[in-house]
Parts: structure tokens; C-alpha cells; sequence
């Protein structure tokens, strides 16, 4: 079986961690867009999109990302799967009609998100489940035609708008992930919180972490269902 071929849109200044953490969740060929650096596909001839996290806001005025909610919803119009996380959940929602905001406060660490139980995405995933979260910004508004997935006290966590899925929690974090990002928020949110959070970031959290990772082959198979309708349509047309 020819293996699918999926658009990175890697949104990380600094993207080795986001790489390295994709590139093994994702049982697929990936093709890597630095997008934070302007670069993104001149295409969407891909068996679906990724779009990861990022330090930046979706409301920021930087030249890259603009073109980059533009591409996302160009896919989403031709019918490509897309699954954005962190950032790129926020890009995904803005893209397809939502709206991102300022959070009062920041959410960080393993905690607990809850979803409704009815989307192939969290086939195989618990009711209520601990991923690792860190994020300043929510989706306020869902896009016109979406379904709400999941969500905890802090806000949305997961939507659904045809082909398309955003979960704001960090499913493809690592250990040394979670605690670099942790690290790198002490100026924002001060050493005592930052070193809370640290202490909570413990192999034991980890493993019931990865409770929540058969998202990742729920999209790839998604991805692969949908690339044989296609080749069935087209078959039959011929």
C-alpha cells in the first residue's frame, strides 16, 4: 500500500522538538513547511495537512500568517483532511470562520480534557483523559459549521468542521518536549509555577498521556479512507 503524503506546517520557531515528535506520531510521509519562515506549499495536493504549535498568536501581525490561515482554508475547500494542534487548532478555527482570543490565564502541564465520544478522531481515547497543555490563547468562537469535541474548565479543546479537526492539548509531546516548553515560560509565568509544573512532569504522567496518542492513527486512517473514495470516484468516471 503506498504510504500517504501529508504537508508538515511546521510553526515552530524553533522546530526540532516539533519535528522529532510528528515525524513518530505520524505513520505517514511528511512533507516539511517552515511556515514561521514564509515558506508553505504552492499546492494542496497532499493526502492531508498538519499544522502544528507555536509561540506565536494567530492574531499577531506577522507577514507569515495571514498566507499561512489562507492556505489552511484552501485545503479545507478542496476537501483535504486537516488536523492542526496547539496554534494550529487556532489557525484551523480563524480559517474556517472562528475566532481565537487572549485567555485570562495560562494553562500548562497534564491535565485533564474531556470529550463527547462520538468522533472517529477519539476512537480508542477515554471520555476524560490527561494530555499536556500549554497555551495562552482559546478559540472563543467556533467556526460557523463546526462540532464541539472536547473541552475543559480553560475552554475548547477540540472541534470538528468536515474533514477538518483542531485539539488545542499537545497529544505529540515527549517528556524532554514538556519540560524545554516549561522551562522556556518562566519569564511569563514566574519560577514558582514554572517549578510546580516541572515536578508534575513525571514518566507516570506521561504514560497516562499517551492514552490520548490513537488520535494521530484515527487521522491517518481517516486520511487513507478518504484518499481510496477519491480513487474510487475516479475510477468510476473514467
Amino acid at each position: 500500500m503506498t504510504r500517504l503524503r501529508f504537508a508538515l506546517l511546521n510553526a515552530a520557531h524553533e522546530g526540532a522538538n516539533t519535528r522529532r515528535n510528528f515525524r513518530r506520531e505520524l505513520d505517514a510521509d511528511l512533507v516539511e513547511f517552515s511556515v514561521s519562515d514564509g515558506h508553505l506549499p504552492d499546492h494542496t495536493e497532499f493526502d492531508g495537512v498538519v499544522v502544528t504549535g507555536s509561540r506565536s498568536s494567530v492574531y499577531w501581525d506577522e507577514a507569515w500568517i495571514p498566507p499561512l490561515i489562507d492556505y489552511v482554508a484552501e485545503a479545507a475547500e478542496a476537501g483535504r483532511p486537516v488536523l492542526g494542534v496547539c496554534y494550529g487548532h487556532q489557525v484551523v478555527a480563524e480559517a474556517l470562520g472562528g475566532r481565537v482570543a487572549g485567555m485570562d490565564e495560562f494553562e500548562i502541564g497534564y491535565n485533564e480534557v474531556r470529550h463527547r465520544g462520538d468522533d472517529e478522531l477519539f476512537a480508542g481515547v477515554d471520555e476524560a483523559f490527561t494530555v499536556f497543555t500549554t497555551h495562552g490563547d482559546t478559540v472563543t468562537e467556533l467556526p460557523p459549521n463546526a462540532t464541539l469535541l472536547a473541552e475543559n474548565d480553560h475552554g475548547v479543546h477540540a472541534f470538528r468542521d468536515g474533514h477538518c479537526w483542531g485539539v488545542q492539548f499537545h497529544p505529540e509531546y515527549d517528556l524532554d518536549t514538556a519540560r524545554e516548553v516549561t522551562e522556556g515560560k518562566r519569564e511569563r509565568l514566574g519560577d514558582a509555577r514554572v517549578d510546580a509544573v516541572l515536578a508534575e512532569i513525571t514518566p507516570e504522567a506521561y504514560d497516562a498521556a499517551c492514552e490520548a496518542k490513537p488520535l494521530f492513527d484515527n487521522f491517518v486512517a481517516y486520511a487513507r479512507r478518504l484518499r481510496a473514495d477519491r480513487g474510487s470516484v475516479a475510477a468510476a468516471d473514467d
